[in-house]
């Protein structure tokens, strides 16, 4: 392949796949995958998720009283938030 066929094949690349009118689409998919990865990790490490059986069957019996596990709280003053230890 000569290097004007690759160039060719290059900006026939990028008029199919950058054009202005896409790109708020790639900003907001990134935004949405960035966003969904970040809520699964979070649902992941939380109280109520059992990933060892044999050395804590029941993490959720180790929460304190003031502890806030929720993601958003109105109303409500606690002193410290939920953080797992280990998974």
């Amino acid at each position: 392949m000569s290097a004007a066929a690759a160039n060719t094949a290059k900006k026939s690349f990028w008029s199919i796949w950058y054009k202005h009118e896409i790109i708020p689409i790639y900003v907001t998919m990134g935004a949405a995958v960035g966003l969904a990865g970040w809520y699964l990790t979070r649902l992941a490490r939380g109280p109520d998720v059992v990933w060892d059986r044999t050395n804590n069957p029941f993490p959720w019996r180790n929460i304190d009283q003031d502890t806030q596990i929720k993601l958003m709280t109105v109303n409500q003053k606690f002193s410290k938030t939920y953080s797992r230890d280990r998974l």
